[in-house]
């Protein structure tokens, strides 16, 4: 099969197109031949060696739609000719974690396309209980582009305890990660929801699609959010990392809550312990998903409740063009491979 395969971690330019084995599913397993896969920032930290990939050569890529082509011993639940859509987090299934249904605290928990091969290829080979029933309505470059950002939002809004009526704060509205937030937060009931982002575009997206008011990042938006909520608000969503993590939780009322999945613009903060303390806030990490979750994710998307947009479709040969874009970080919404 042709895949993208990185051979050493030296930076986006090391992947390279190329023939290789086409895998054979094991037990339990399934093979989807691929129709459409979508970009996260995960692509570009594997090629940097954040995380180094357990084996060379590597095939990158979390998210996937496409269709079961082969079935490994032992599995009932998927049929050759299925449409499925890729859930990329993966686990034993066996161990404690797994039976209470919380797959990424399993010991095992494995991230398709950073600890095993994944989407940016002709075929992947996931566990059965991986794949959920695409969709009818939605096109194959649809299907691939919502799965690990929509499903990470509701990870992250359920562990942020959001509520009917809470006011919540999306910081970086555009990427995927973020857009993915906003919407969730929006369908789980938030009265309120702010946003920042640095692009006017996104900012007009924002408003567009129910946003109280909607500020540039660059800007003093924690002191504009405590103005504009009367006081701050209850939860941020935050996945910038350390350039946003003071003006963040600064922008928190009493008793608020910041819910994190990622660090793209940095791996550390300082944190002032007497405004968390006093304020009794909440640091709360958030990776992945579980399997509800993305079963979760796939309704809200197949529902139309969520609809996370598809910035750009690229050949599947111009994945290079399709990085470069990714790491530029003018997209709104995602970025899809089509093959």
């Amino acid at each position: 099969m042709r895949a993208w395969l990185l051979d050493e971690t030296r930076g986006p330019g090391a992947y390279r197109l190329s023939e290789t084995k086409t895998p054979e599913p094991g037990p339990g397993e399934v093979r989807v031949a691929l129709r459409a896969s979508a970009l996260n920032h995960l692509d570009l930290w594997v090629s940097r060696g954040m995380p180094r990939p357990p084996s060379f050569p590597h095939v990158p890529g979390a998210d996937g739609a496409g269709v079961v082509v082969d079935l490994g011993e032992g599995v009932t639940k998927a049929a050759v000719g299925d449409e499925v859509v890729i859930d990329p987090s993966t686990s034993c299934g066996a161990c404690e974690a797994c039976h209470r249904g919380d797959v990424p605290f399993c010991p095992s928990f494995r991230i398709v396309g950073e600890h095993r091969w994944g989407t940016h290829a002709e075929s992947v080979i996931v566990p059965a209980q991986n794949v959920v029933g695409k969709p009818a309505h939605l096109s194959w470059e649809q299907a691939a582009a919502f799965g690990l950002v929509v499903s990470s939002a509701v990870r992250m809004v359920r562990r942020a305890r959001v509520q009917p009526g809470d006011r919540v704060l999306v910081v970086g509205v555009g990427g995927g990660s973020a857009t993915a937030a906003f919407l969730v937060a929006k369908a789980f009931g938030a009265a309120q929801i702010f946003g920042t982002s640095t692009a006017a575009d996104k900012r007009e997206w924002a408003l567009a699609n129910g946003a109280t008011a909607v500020f540039d990042t660059k800007d003093a938006y924690d002191e504009l959010i405590r103005g504009a909520s009367e006081g701050g608000v209850d939860v941020v969503i935050d996945n910038v990392g350390t350039v946003t993590f003071e003006r963040s939780l600064q922008a928190l009322a009493r008793g608020g809550r910041l819910v994190t999945n990622g660090s793209t613009s940095g791996r550390t903060a300082e944190l002032h312990l007497p405004t968390l303390f006093w304020r009794q806030l909440e640091v709360i990490g958030a990776t992945m998903n579980d399997h509800r979750e993305f079963r979760d994710a796939v309704e809200l998307v197949g529902a139309g409740v969520v609809d996370v947009p598809v910035d750009e479709v690229f050949a599947f040969e111009d994945y290079a063009g399709a990085l470069e874009r990714l790491e530029a970080g003018d997209q709104l919404g995602k970025l899809v491979l089509a093959r």
